[in-house]
């Protein structure tokens, strides 16, 4: 990777990153689409919190694709799609005492409010189960959609229904529009009574109540939903036609005035000391509730805090969920097995004998990379502590010692890879060894063609994994362009894929017409296909908002790479495009042989010019904004975000193109070079002026 310095990401923090999104889509699918995690809360949880570590220490890296950005997974294809009229997303996850002080930190620096400000928390155990909107109107029920990704539920509006805590009818002061958020869930010994009698049926038996809840709920069949024990709390508002209340803790009372159960205990803090004190209290309590938690969630009390502090990406600022501590448990280290990623990264895994964590049969973690295996001391045959929190799980915290073979030797890591067997390298300052075959890499292929036909790329449907890699090992598939040829070459062949074992005519069609399916593409999709490091799902959508066409793309990297005119100033002031993000661009699209490939592809398919459509007409739509200087009466980051759900673009820095410069108190080199430019400059009164604030 080039154009880097210490403000970014190096290539091994880069692969790891790419690797936790990866993994952190096939369990969001498994979750919210199968309701069958591949693993337990407290693993997810972790994994999400390195990303976010990651995220915070090399902003650059941030996209869509990650799940800071996204919610849970596309619907179900079961059922019919609800679009939410206002986005049901996730919360934060705080995990130490410290992260609940940060968290009461970022809220009063946001807001700009002093120590002594009083800042009310309202305190709730956080439920195990599925999420879920119900819609009233005019008090009555006409609708229940499970959270999807946030934008797009799955109607479950007559398997709720059933459910006895979702009143039918909303009597007195309701609005004629009412959303009610809360969780689907069952109780321990409803779901015990529904194992036991699965069993005797020969039904599938579920692994935990939240599994059971989901799986039940999520029934095509509403009948079967209405013999299961479900039952719904009601905590928070989707869309209302008009308030119902001035506080979150209102906002309860008002639901369970209305009929709507509620998780208890609750309270409502003022200090981080009160909170933490509410936290051990409900985790002592914790054995003792009928119903699964997995932790608790804190919420500004004062709805007016909350609407300015608005969301980032995927949560909100006002809220955060607060976690259980991990759990434990020692097992053997049998083997460490080295995986090779789609940039050629070589990741080892650790592969252990199988034991339950806290419920969850765990048999494999990641080591990171080789000062990770050298710093613990890890070796093939030791007994280790097994953890499903923390950095990426599951995890090895700790290698026992005393346990220890006599003939035990140290790991080393492979200098070659174990796919190819081309030479590894390992660059100066990175911490990962990357194989240098290239696209002769059958692993590196692979991976890439597999990201390409991805959900959040082409989504060609039928193009697993375990077909990706028969058809490049049997060579009918080595490029994208390949893909869409398929169907041609394979009216040719001698062996063609309908003859193949377990296959036929009906399967090869459904295939190739799937494919053909995708031979128009956003140009957003096809930028995020194209497999570009650090080019996430919403970089991408960046990019085409800002160049709209492939070609006009294309032609502005070349000018990047040539040193022409602003191109490259102009790639820099794209929102979360920095110089390393950039160098991967620009290097992508000036090699010769992805060149080579684009104008295979391009041959194949149709990219489709993006057009961009605003919500809502504001004076700043479209417009490029950059703050500097000491904000009064707001901070920076309320700033920011004010302008960009305004349909503003907000840069760091000032350039030809820049529409309005913001300038605060001790304005400095952005203000002078805005004015030699005669970009137009605003006080910060002006600018609240200019957006009706």
């Amino acid at each position: 990777m080039t154009g880097q310095n210490s403000f970014f990401a190096d290539a091994a923090t880069v692969a790891e990153y790419n690797k936790l999104v990866a993994e952190i889509r096939q369990h969001d699918e498994a979750y919210y689409q199968d309701d069958a995690p591949k693993v337990s809360d407290a693993e997810y949880d972790s994994l999400r919190r390195r990303v976010e570590e990651i995220e915070a220490a090399y902003p650059a890296l941030v996209s869509s694709s990650s799940p800071t950005q996204k919610v849970g997974a596309a619907p179900s294809k079961g059922f019919k799609s609800l679009e939410h009229s206002v986005p049901m997303l996730s919360l934060g996850n705080a995990f130490e005492s410290q992260d609940v002080s940060d968290f009461m930190d970022r809220i009063r620096n946001f807001l700009k409010l002093s120590a002594s400000d009083v800042v009310e928390i309202v305190t709730e155990p956080k439920i195990d189960g599925l999420s879920c909107s119900v819609r009233y109107e005019k008090g009555r029920f006409v609708q229940a959609a499970t959270r999807g990704d946030g934008a797009t539920g799955e109607d479950i509006t007559e398997n709720v229904r059933s459910i006895s805590d979702v009143p039918k009818m909303i009597e007195g002061d309701v609005p004629d529009i009412l959303e009610v958020r809360g969780e689907i869930y069952m109780r321990r010994d409803e779901f015990m009574r529904l194992n036991a009698e699965q069993e005797k049926t020969g039904g599938k038996i579920f692994a935990n109540p939240r599994n059971a809840a989901a799986g039940s709920v999520r029934q095509l069949n509403p009948q079967v939903s209405a013999a299961r024990p479900l039952r719904f709390f009601g905590y928070a508002l989707g869309q209302v036609s008009v308030p119902i209340a001035e506080t979150q803790d209102g906002i309860r009372q008002k639901l369970k005035l209305w009929g709507f159960a509620q998780a208890e205990p609750q309270a409502v803090c003022k200090t981080v000391e009160d909170i933490l004190a509410y936290y051990k209290a409900v985790e002592a309590k914790r054995p003792d509730l009928p119903y699964d938690i997995d932790g608790v969630v804190y919420k500004v009390n004062s709805l007016l805090y909350q609407e300015r502090l608005g969301f980032v990406a995927r949560a909100p600022r006002w809220a955060i969920a607060h976690k259980f501590p991990a759990e434990k448990a020692i097992t053997v280290l049998k083997d460490i097995i080295i995986q090779v990623g789609r940039t050629g990264a070589l990741t080892p895994v650790a592969e252990l004998e199988p034991i339950t964590v806290g419920g969850v049969v765990v048999s494999r973690a990641t080591l990171h990379n080789e000062d990770e295996i050298q710093r613990k001391d890890i070796r093939v045959g030791d007994h280790v502590v097994v953890q499903r929190a923390g950095d990426v799980i599951p995890q090895i915290v700790e290698v026992l010692q005393d346990k220890r073979a006599p003939d035990s030797k140290p790991f080393n890591f492979p200098h070659e890879c174990p796919i190819c067997h081309s030479h590894a390298v390992r660059e100066e300052g990175e911490a990962v060894w990357r194989c240098t075959g290239g696209l002769v890499c059958p692993a590196q292929a692979v991976e890439r063609l597999k990201h390409f036909v991805s959900r959040l790329a082409f989504d060609i449907e039928g193009l697993g994994s375990k077909i990706i890699e028969e058809f490049y090992a049997e060579e009918l598939i080595r490029t994208p362009a390949d893909i869409f040829k398929l169907e041609d070459r394979d009216k040719g062949s001698l062996t063609p894929i309908r003859k193949r074992a377990g296959w036929g005519d009906l399967s090869a069609n459904n295939l190739f017409e799937s494919i053909n399916k995708r031979r128009v593409i956003s140009l957003p999709r096809f930028i995020y296909a194209l497999g570009i490091p650090q080019i996430g799902e919403a970089t991408a959508k960046r990019l085409a908002e800002t160049y709209l066409n492939i070609t006009v793309l294309r032609h502005s990297m070349h000018e990047c790479a040539e040193g022409i005119g602003d191109a490259y100033q102009n790639l820099l002031n794209i929102q979360d495009v920095g110089e390393s993000v950039a160098a991967d661009l620009v290097g992508f699209f000036a090699e010769p042989h992805n060149q080579t490939i684009l104008d295979d592809l391009l041959t194949q398919v149709t990219v489709e010019d993006f057009v961009l459509v605003l919500a809502k007409e504001t004076p700043v739509s479209g417009k490029t904004v950059v703050f500097t200087g000491t904000l009064v009466t707001m901070s920076r980051a309320e700033a920011k975000a004010t302008a960009e759900g305004l349909g503003a673009k907000v840069a760091g820095s000032v350039s030809s193109k820049t529409d309005y410069v913001v300038a605060g108190e001790d304005a400095g080199s952005k203000l002078t070079k805005a004015k030699d430019l005669g970009v137009r400059v605003l006080t910060e009164q002006e600018w609240k002026d200019l957006i009706g604030n």
